[in-house]
């Protein structure tokens, strides 16, 4: 007995301590699991089973940071999100620099160079088309202008400006419409003066003229060259010599003289020779051809308002057709 009791005395400051730190760790929770002692005989060892978890310590120290990671890969591209509204207006730029001086022939002739379509009725019958038709042209550049071109008469490529045919085409009007063009691609027509100045400014170009009466006999008229002013110089007629022809030559008389028509008097006489001589021609004072007038049937007893060639059939007689055609030289 007295073993027991040495042995008891020997192990109470132990049991004592490790009961108290029991108690003030379970104190932290509203219960624990049932604590069990052990072991207490003969060895002097000691086992507690089941204990409560102890109160969290205090944080440590702050860990130095780590090394950085590998970079991910992309994701998936995300939808595009809505526009946003437009921003302010910026102030102007700076002025630039003055470009350098435009050599309008060289531009001109770099753009003939890159166009390879046929600029004129020669260059078309050139290239094979025989056949006296409306065919498009490329003049300038690669600038399209439809235009009619006889292929038969005197060699051909002749561009056509004016034709009469049979008085289905009212001839009588006013200066935007002869500066424009009018009429029937299958009769009768006025290229327009636009474009008869555009066409006549490339180049020289000769002049032909060719008149058919009632009778079916035909007579012509042929000029060196050929051209007419823009309308800031009321389409002034530039004409070369005369060079013959079985219709006799009266056209000289309106060199130099711009165009007039009943709305535009710009002729040398003392009233409007449009007016009076119902057409619209280069008017002198007034006329000794007047191939945009009425067109009667023949003989006609009103004095120069008709189709009139005076070194023809003179003032009172009007052609069934005429053309009035030009071509590069």
């Amino acid at each position: 007995e007295w073993r027991a009791v040495l042995v008891m005395r020997r192990s109470a400051p132990t049991l004592l301590a490790l009961i108290s730190l029991i108690v003030t760790i379970c104190d932290a929770q509203d219960t624990c699991p049932e604590v069990r002692i052990v072991g207490l005989g003969d060895a002097d060892q000691l086992a507690i089973l089941q204990g409560c978890p102890g109160i969290p310590g205090a944080s440590g120290p702050k860990g130095e940071q780590g090394l950085p990671g590998t970079k991910g890969e992309t994701g998936a591209q995300g939808l595009a999100g809505k526009a946003g509204p437009p921003g302010a207006k910026g102030a102007a730029g700076e002025p630039g620099f003055p470009g350098p001086k435009a050599h309008h022939k060289s531009f001109h002739l770099f753009l003939s160079l890159i166009c390879t379509e046929a600029r004129n009725c020669q260059e078309l019958l050139r290239k094979g088309k025989i056949l006296s038709g409306w065919y498009t042209i490329y003049p300038q550049g690669c600038n399209a202008t439809t235009i009619f071109c006889d292929m038969d008469t005197d060699g051909g490529g002749w561009i056509v400006f004016q034709r009469r045919w049979d008085g289905s085409v009212n001839f009588l009007r006013d200066w935007d419409s002869y500066k424009r063009g009018f009429g029937n691609q299958l009769t009768e027509f006025w290229l327009g003066n636009d474009n008869i100045h555009f066409l006549t400014s490339l180049g020289p170009c000769e002049l032909r003229i060719d008149l058919r009466d009632f009778e079916n006999n035909y007579y012509f008229a042929k000029y060196a060259s050929f051209r007419v002013l823009g309308e800031s110089e009321k389409y002034k007629l530039i004409l070369g010599d005369f060079l013959g022809g079985n219709a006799g030559d009266s056209l000289s008389y309106h060199k130099d003289m711009p165009f007039s028509t009943t709305d535009q008097d710009n002729d040398m006489s003392s009233f409007n020779c449009a007016t009076e001589y119902k057409g619209a021609w280069w008017y002198n004072d007034c006329h000794y051809s007047n191939l945009n007038g009425m067109y009667w049937l023949g003989a006609h007893g009103s004095y120069a308002d008709g189709i009139n060639w005076k070194t023809g059939k003179e003032y009172h007689y009007s052609h069934k057709r005429t053309e009035m055609k030009f071509r590069p030289v």
